[in-house]
């Protein structure tokens, strides 16, 4: 078991048992969809790469139970470019 989940420090974090539930399954389900970790851990080991994105305060829950980066977060997406200076 990860050490991490019999500490209450990871549970005051998240804002309960049920919320850390739900925040664990949730990024699970991204990063086996394809979703790349946030934090560099040398493991294979999914549960522990979400354990330590909640203990770095790289995801949380929002309001509607939705799983949110901090802006701390480098994020990829469409580059812009801009073709009239070609």
């Amino acid at each position: 078991m990860i050490e991490a989940l019999k500490e209450e420090e990871i549970v005051n974090k998240v804002g309960g048992r049920f919320k850390l539930s739900t925040l664990i399954q949730k990024r699970l389900v991204a990063i086996n969809g394809g979703a790349r970790p946030l934090v560099h851990v040398d493991t294979n080991d999914k549960m522990e790469i979400v354990v330590q994105e909640i203990l770095q305060d790289k995801i949380y829950l929002d309001a509607a139970s939705e799983v949110q980066m901090t802006g701390d977060v480098p994020r990829s997406g469409p580059v812009d470019f801009d073709f009239d200076s070609i």
